[in-house]
């Protein structure tokens, strides 16, 4: 196998736009080094056959190699045998930008122009999928954010291939320039993912044409070495129902024939206080689809800010009384829980994770990234792009509104996250016609997610890429982990995952056998083989949280409580269709 290595060319040391690439191929573990044109003209004399390097360069760095080396004869076969393929973005300097482009497409004519807001949206491509995956076909609007400072392309010539267009030309495409692939960005700028997140989630509409061509060209160009996701989940959540036969506007035996219809799958967000409540006829219709139906821990009380307090005992115990609660609702009824929180009104902080980490749940999910801390951690758009955020003590995934439309849950697959949507009752007081064409949308794209109960969601979310002997290396993220050997031979797995507190594990296990680990540099290093078709899960056990504090809710509380959730379910109920009908009758 050729080894693979990303190239970055420019001056005696990085620009700040190479230091921004530089992280986002450490993202993915695809090896890299700096280097400069001169260092690289100088290896022409050299011929190693068993190594392709990938250049990465601003326009102008580029337009000085090409321009050096065509007097030398030696270049030309040094660039078609050992360069496999160039990303080059266009800089901070517009004219060299637009003298590389007329060179590289011989056509004198063409025009570099600034971006104009407004004017058309961008278009991904969809006659290039081996390049595009699950982006083909997206379009995004284009605003002030993502086109400040870009340019966009309009030549008459035929010979390049358009991979992000606007309406007024094209912004990211592909030639051939003696015989090796060059993609070039009109963007001057390159996303910071080491940079502090500003806001509770990444927004890919606001950085696409500084993330979006990048990414592609990193899972293209080294799609043998960097990390992927063996296979993209999905799942639906409806936070706080009942499971009566209808909880405001969701009628389970109407949403239970659209699953079936559109091939979906939804957990409910379940509020654990409700454990005594639900209705047998409902009950049954979980127990008889349980390939669509799933229930998740939603809190324990759904109080204010529940999971909030710094204070951790008590948080400890609170997540114990929900499973309590869930373990009764699945003997009263039948239907298990997938060990996973979401958190009341998207509100944590840390001391909530590190209880939850020393239940038996495995994860937690949801919208908000940032704790509900006075001083929180700073979480970097890295930490987001992750598969989960790990920044905490316990893993969180992220989910999604439809209405954060379906480029976010594209880009979100493309780095090998799940597609976990979030709704309420209220998105579906149309009959759920919003819900369906938001299913539909996320079943189009060209990577068709794996409909999947939250539970499986979590395990099967990891990523992996081989190793120079065979093996996989497998990165984890919840405290349980669904492996697979899909491959037809014994194949070993090196699964690692970080661990701030390696102390708090109990044991690492398989239902046949404990694994040793070892500690390694902030995370936790084990194997397993595994034989071909075969799948085992693996779990982490930590060590329970000691404490001599009592915290049994006092009679205030149980009837504020109580008070609380008789009266959410009346605005459900009652409020929100009567508002909706009036809304409707004007």
């Amino acid at each position: 196998m050729k080894e693979n290595q990303a190239i970055l060319l420019g001056a005696d040391s990085l620009s700040v736009e190479g230091k921004k690439i530089a992280r986002v191929l450490s993202f993915f573990g695809v090896p890299w080094h700096a280097g400069t044109t001169a260092e690289l003209l100088s290896k022409t004399t050299s011929r190693d056959s068993s190594s392709q390097c990938r250049l990465m360069s601003s326009a102008d760095t580029f337009l000085q190699l090409t321009e050096v080396s065509e007097s030398d004869p030696s270049w030309t076969q040094f660039w078609q045998e050992q360069v496999h393929s160039t990303f080059v973005y266009a800089g901070k300097d517009p004219q060299s930008f637009q003298r590389l482009v007329r060179t590289l497409i011989g056509d004198d004519r063409a025009v570099i122009s600034k971006t104009r807001p407004g004017v058309g949206d961008f278009a991904v491509s969809d006659d290039f999928d081996n390049f595009c995956g699950v982006m083909s076909g997206i379009r995004v609007t284009a605003n002030e954010a993502n086109t400040d400072g870009g340019f966009v392309l309009n030549t008459a010539k035929g010979n390049l291939i358009n991979i992000i267009s606007r309406g007024d030309g094209t912004v990211f495409w592909k030639l051939e320039y003696k015989g090796v692939p060059v993609f070039l960005l009109t963007s001057p700028e390159i996303v910071d993912i080491g940079a502090e997140l500003k806001s509770q989630n990444f927004d890919v509409r606001e950085h696409f044409l500084s993330a979006v061509p990048l990414v592609l060209y990193i899972k293209w160009a080294f799609a043998e070495i960097c990390w992927n996701a063996p296979e993209v989940n999905a799942c639906l959540v409806i936070d706080d129902p009942l499971l009566k036969p209808t909880h405001g506007f969701v009628d389970f035996k109407e949403l239970l024939f659209l699953m079936k219809r559109h091939k979906f799958s939804t957990n409910i967000a379940f509020i654990p206080w409700n454990w005594r409540r639900s209705a047998p006829e409902t009950v049954r219709l979980f127990r008889e689809n349980s390939e669509h139906f799933s229930l998740s821990v939603h809190g324990c009380d759904h109080t204010r800010a529940e999971f909030g307090s710094p204070g951790q005992q008590r948080l400890y115990w609170k997540a114990r009384q929900a499973l309590e609660r869930m373990d009764r609702h699945e003997a009263l009824t039948g239907i298990s829980h997938d060990p996973v929180m979401v958190f009341p009104q998207g509100i944590f902080s840390e001391a909530a994770m590190g209880a939850l980490k020393r239940t038996n749940l495995i994860a937690s999910v949801n919208n908000d990234i940032i704790s509900a801390d006075p001083d929180p951690r700073a979480i970097t758009i890295s930490d987001v792009w992750d598969i989960a955020v790990m920044r905490y003590t316990f893993p969180l995934f992220t989910r999604r509104y439809p209405w954060e439309g379906i480029e976010n849950f594209a880009f979100d697959a493309l780095l090998g996250k799940p597609a976990i949507a979030i709704i309420h009752h209220d998105y579906c007081s149309d009959h759920c016609e919003r819900l369906v064409r938001f299913v539909q949308q996320v079943n189009a794209l060209r990577c068709v997610p794996t409909w999947r109960n939250l539970g499986d969601v979590v395990r099967r979310s990891y990523r992996q890429r081989g190793d120079s002997t065979g093996a996989e290396e497998v990165e984890m993220y919840g405290t349980e982990l669904r492996i697979e050997n899909r491959s037809g031979q014994p194949r070993r797995f090196l699964i690692r995952r970080r661990e701030c507190e390696p102390s708090t594990i109990q044991r690492i296990c398989t239902d046949a056998h404990e694994i040793a680990w070892r500690q390694v540099d902030g995370r936790i290093d084990f194997e397993i083989d595994l034989n071909p078709g075969e799948n085992r899960v693996i779990r982490i056990n930590f060590h329970d949280l000691v404490g001599k504090e009592r915290h049994e809710d006092n009679l205030p509380y149980r009837f504020k409580t109580m008070l609380r959730r008789y009266l959410c379910e009346m605005r459900d109920n009652y409020v929100a269709p009567m508002r909706c009908r009036f809304a409707g009758s004007r």
